[in-house]
C-alpha cells in the first residue's frame, strides 16, 4: 500500500568517501526521515558513524572485493534479504551487484525484494559491467549515463531505465555563502599568499583522472602572462597513487612554480569554494555526473569545465561561459583569463537539487513495492 513502511537495503564497497558514498547516505537519510527502515551493507570506512547517526543499520560485509571468497556472501545475502522481509535491494557498484543480483535471483518472485541498480560510472562495457543493467529499474544519474547504457547495453528496455539526477542540497551549499570571520581568519593564517589574489582551485582526489598536470601547466601559463592568480589543489592523496603526487610536485619543482598550493583533504570545502575565484574541472576522461561542478555553481562560484560527459552537461545547463572543448589547453587559458578580466555571474539553478534527487528515488522505491509480482 502507498505511504507502507519499507525495508531498504543499499549495497555498495565501503563508505569512506566520494559521491557514490554520498548519494548512499543521502538516501538512507530520507529514508529515515520518511519513517522507513533503512540498511547499508559495505565493507564500512569512515562515514559509519554518520550513517549511524542518522539512523540508519550498518552490515559490516566486504562485499566489494574482487574475490572468489566474495561469492560466499551470496547466500548469506540471500538469508538475510528473507530473515528482514527486505522491500527494496538497491546495488550501486558492479561487484556488490553482482552478489545482490546471484542472491536476489535464487529468491521465489512472489517473496523476494524487489532489485534496483544504480549506473554511477561509465565503465569499460562487458559482462562483468552489464550487471548495472540487470535492476527491475536502472537509475541513470546523467543523461550521460543514459547515452552510455543505451548505445552500450542495448539489449536492456528503455522502459526500465530511470533518469534521476543527482542533485546538491542549497542547505549545504547556499547561493552566495559568505564564511565566517574566524574562518577567515584561519584560513589567511594557513594560507598567507592568496590574500588578494585571485584564487583557482582544483577540487578531487588526487588521481590521474583529475587532470592535475594540466592544472599545473595553466598555473605556469598564467604566471608567464603576468597574472597573480593563485592555485590550490584540494584533495587527499590516494594511497596507492603516491607516486602520482610525487610526480606533480616534481612538476611544480621543475617548473618553479609559487603559485601552486596543496592543501590535503579538506572538510570545509564549502568555505574554500566561496574562498574561490573560479573552480575548475579538467578531468582527462568523461565522468558520469561532476559534484564538484554543480556545488560551487548552486553558491554562484564560476567554474571552467572541460566540454565531455556529465562536467559538459552540468555546464550547458547551469553555466555555458564556462565550457572549454575537451583537452583544448590554450582555449583553457583563454577562457581563465577571460573570466578573471571580466566574471561572467553565475544565475541561480533549481534544475539538480537533492530534494528532486530524493523525492524521485523513494517514488521509484513506492512504485516497485507496490507492483510487487504475485508469481
Amino acid at each position: 500500500m502507498p505511504g507502507s513502511r519499507l525495508t531498504v537495503v543499499q549495497l555498495l564497497p565501503a563508505l569512506e568517501s566520494g559521491g557514490v558514498e554520498r548519494g548512499t547516505l543521502e538516501v538512507a537519510a530520507e529514508l529515515v526521515r520518511c519513517g522507513h527502515r533503512s540498511i547499508v551493507i559495505s565493507q564500512g570506512g569512515r562515514l559509519v558513524p554518520q550513517l549511524l547517526e542518522q539512523g540508519s543499520e550498518h552490515v559490516a560485509w566486504p562485499i566489494g572485493k574482487k574475490s572468489l571468497f566474495t561469492l560466499l556472501y551470496i547466500r548469506r545475502l540471500r538469508r538475510f534479504l528473507r530473515e528482514q522481509q527486505v522491500d527494496i535491494l538497491h546495488a550501486r557498484s558492479r561487484v556488490p551487484a553482482w552478489i545482490g543480483y546471484l542472491a536476489w535471483r535464487g529468491m521465489p518472485p512472489a517473496t523476494r525484494p524487489r532489485f534496483v541498480t544504480t549506473c554511477h560510472g561509465l565503465h569499460r562495457p562487458g559482462r562483468f559491467s552489464r550487471v548495472m543493467t540487470y535492476g527491475e529499474r536502472v537509475i541513470a544519474v546523467s543523461r550521460t549515463i543514459e547515452r552510455y547504457i543505451t548505445e552500450n547495453f542495448p539489449q536492456t528496455p528503455a522502459d526500465k531505465i530511470r533518469l534521476i539526477f543527482r542533485g546538491v542540497d542549497p542547505a549545504e551549499f547556499p547561493w552566495q555563502f559568505a564564511v565566517t570571520p574566524q574562518w577567515q581568519s584561519r584560513w589567511r593564517s594557513e594560507h598567507p599568499q592568496l590574500h588578494g589574489k585571485p584564487v583557482i582551485t582544483l577540487p578531487g582526489r588526487i588521481t590521474r583522472l583529475k587532470g592535475h598536470t594540466g592544472f599545473i601547466e595553466l598555473m605556469a601559463k598564467l604566471r608567464d602572462a603576468g597574472s597573480s592568480a593563485q592555485g590550490l589543489i584540494v584533495g587527499g592523496e590516494d594511497e596507492n597513487r603516491r607516486g602520482y603526487a610525487g610526480e606533480l610536485r616534481e612538476l611544480i619543482k621543475r617548473l618553479n612554480l609559487t603559485n601552486v598550493t596543496f592543501t590535503g583533504h579538506r572538510s570545509d570545502i564549502r568555505e574554500v569554494y566561496a574562498a574561490s575565484t573560479l573552480v575548475l574541472s579538467l578531468t582527462t576522461q568523461s565522468e558520469s555526473f561532476g559534484r564538484t561542478v554543480l556545488e560551487p555553481l548552486c553558491m554562484g562560484v564560476p567554474v571552467v569545465g572541460y566540454d565531455r560527459g556529465g562536467v559538459g552537461e552540468i555546464l550547458r545547463a547551469v553555466y555555458p561561459a564556462g565550457l572549454v572543448p575537451a583537452d583544448d589547453q590554450e582555449a583553457l587559458f583563454v577562457k581563465v583569463q577571460e573570466l578573471l578580466a571580466a566574471p561572467v555571474p553565475v544565475e541561480r539553478q533549481e534544475k539538480f537539487t537533492l530534494r528532486s534527487m530524493l523525492d524521485q528515488t523513494l517514488a521509484l522505491y513506492d512504485e516497485l513495492a507496490r507492483d510487487r509480482p504475485t508469481v
